[in-house]
């Protein structure tokens, strides 16, 4: 691993020295033109600069001094009003990047007394999350005892406080970020939190406690890890659906894996099989999110886009601090003497994995996977948090095949029923849900919603029920949604949309999956709503229709317009089968 940790550390030099520049002399962070700044951004900056010192040992750069801008930074966090405890949990690990004891803290010596009291008050503040923020009171109760703030060690109860709240919102074990409402919002959060809270404990001053609390952290954390084998794509895209993906898609699992491997998670039997997925996250990462000229990360740009809340300058600290991470990672590391995974003939396979089952509602991820012809999917079944996108839908997250457009919503795959003004889709939670093999060897998830929901997430009661039933056949899918109705209901219109995109046109492998020549190859094959095709609408100069990967070009929408009263007794049924005509971008 010791060419990999020379390769990060080169690409953390090479993003440092593209953005130190924007810290200005207040700490505060210079946006790039068309963004505005976050308030959190020093606190990002700080950590970068720390970890890059922990890999590095280095405290300067170029002109910079290192020292000193960790100072600025971390001082720009401590003053920010209104605070930002997200932003103060990033600076409070920079800090302690430099040492946990005051004494030999470069960065504690060069911070004015005011700012050290600002400190020592904020790091003691703190609200009590039930989502991913959590993880920030953690890293703030570490700093605190470590750097001797505190002779009293709250982190151990803040850990089991976590991973309680995990048990009580969760039977598959796993982190829901947002478990208020409806519940269920299983998201690449849950691995950004455990990422953080591991990370905080490296620097705890208190070895014995990370010791203690490491097997609790393992009993969750290596869920995930156990995912990425049938999660991850053969040309190395990671986690793609929910809010917050891209770059961050690919740097999450990229960090979660080398944790795991490190603290022993990773049998070494499977070793090989994870360094292989390493590979692949890390090659699609470089490719698709590195501007190999300026040395940048590019999550927007004319083409692709990523989370309002996500600034470019964040995301390049975010970026530097993670590849500093992975140097520091590599190097304590032994490549297995078999580093490739042996070979193995690829099957179709199709496996669900439960997020959360109970008697109010079931939820999860359905992973297919066809290695004929290359489609490999990510099928949702969770909460969106309230936010009304189409990131979490239920329907074969595939990009470059199956595409959405980020940050917004349409219904992606799923009729959408507009009653009374209210738009309800069959998304978000289920219940008896069923998983198998069918006939000739495909696949198949069901799941029904005995009451509806609406596009905001709130279950209506007393209107109908609906059942969805996925079938895989090698690359053939097709959905079906099964509505009936408990009184005569009116439907004002019936939506249904396809959305066609390509990759980026120059951030990308040339073995990404692409729509050839023949498209979908959609086919309605039963339509008791009677919807008809609308002419198709080119959105390509639009700014607004961007994913994650690359630019939308059309939609294609299914629309019934007029009234249709619904009666009880009957079935309305809606099935579309698609086989998809799958390609590698230079194939």
């Amino acid at each position: 691993m010791q060419s990999f940790s020379e390769q990060c550390l080169d690409m953390a030099r090479s993003i440092l020295g593209e953005n130190l520049n924007s810290i200005n002399q207040d700490g505060t962070i210079a946006p790039l033109e068309g963004e505005q700044p976050r308030h959190d951004e020093p606190g990002h900056a700080a950590l970068a600069i720390g970890e890059f010192f922990r890999a590095t040992g280095e405290t300067s750069m170029g002109d910079h001094d290192l020292v000193d801008l960790s100072a600025r930074t971390i001082t720009s966090q401590a003053f920010c009003d209104p605070a930002q405890e997200n932003g103060l949990a990033y600076a409070a690990l920079g800090l302690l990047s430099w040492g946990p004891a005051k004494e030999r803290n470069q960065v504690w010596e060069r911070l004015v007394d005011p700012t050290r009291e600002a400190l020592d008050e904020q790091l003691l503040a703190r609200s009590d999350y039930a989502n991913h923020w959590q993880a920030f009171n953690v890293a703030k109760a570490v700093t605190r005892y470590s750097m001797g703030l505190s002779k009293k060690d709250e982190t151990g109860k803040l850990i089991d406080r976590f991973l309680e709240r995990i048990d009580q919102h969760s039977s598959g074990k796993f982190f829901d970020d947002h478990p208020e409402n409806l519940g269920g919002g299983f998201n690449i959060y849950g691995v950004l939190a455990f990422i953080f809270i591991r990370q905080a404990l490296q620097l705890h001053a208190n070895i014995n406690l990370k010791e203690r609390k490491l097997p609790s952290l393992r009993t969750y954390g290596e869920r995930y890890i156990k995912m990425f084998p049938d999660l991850i794509r053969h040309d190395g895209l990671g986690w793609s659906y929910g809010r917050g993906i891209g770059a961050y898609g690919q740097m999450h699992c990229i960090s979660l894996i080398l944790q795991g491997i490190r603290d022993g998670w990773v049998a070494d039997e499977q070793k090989s099989k994870y360094f292989d997925l390493l590979r692949r996250l890390f090659q699609f990462f470089f490719v698709n999110y590195l501007d190999q000229e300026s040395g940048c990360l590019v999550i927007r740009d004319t083409e692709r886009t990523t989370i309002d809340n996500h600034t470019t300058r964040m995301a390049n600290f975010d970026a530097a601090r993670y590849l500093s991470q992975w140097a520091r990672l590599a190097r304590s590391i032994t490549t297995p003497a078999t580093a490739t995974a042996k070979a193995i003939t690829p099957k179709p396979s199709g496996r669900f994995i439960v997020f959360d089952k109970s008697n109010r509602k079931e939820q999860g991820l359905y992973l297919y996977r066809d290695p004929d012809s290359g489609f490999h999917a990510q099928l949702p079944l969770v909460s969106a948090g309230g936010e009304s996108t189409c990131d979490s839908l239920p329907f074969p997250h595939c990009p470059g095949i199956f595409d959405w457009p980020a940050n917004r919503y349409l219904p992606v795959m799923i009729p959408e029923l507009t009653i009374d003004d209210r738009q309800f889709v069959p998304a978000y939670y289920g219940k008896r849900i069923v998983t198998g093999l069918g006939a000739r060897n495909s696949f198949y998830f069901r799941y029904e919603q005995p009451e509806l929901i609406t596009r905001d997430e709130v279950i209506v009661s007393g209107l109908g029920s609906c059942k969805v039933n996925w079938t895989f056949e090698k690359s053939k899918i097709t959905s079906e949604f099964v509505y009936t109705v408990k009184n005569n209901l009116q439907i004002n219109q019936m939506r249904y949309m396809l959305v066609i995109a390509s990759p980026h046109s120059s951030y990308r492998l040339g073995n990404s999956l692409t729509l050839g020549q023949e498209g979908f190859r959609c086919s309605v094959t039963k339509d008791d709503f009677h919807a008809n095709w609308q002419e198709t609408e080119v959105v390509s100069e639009q700014s607004a229709y961007k994913t994650f990967y690359g630019k939308v070009h059309y939609l294609q929408t299914l629309l019934r317009d007029h009234p249709l009263i619904m009666r009880p007794g009957q079935s309305y049924r809606l099935t579309v089968t698609f086989e998809p005509d799958v390609v590698s971008v230079e194939g």
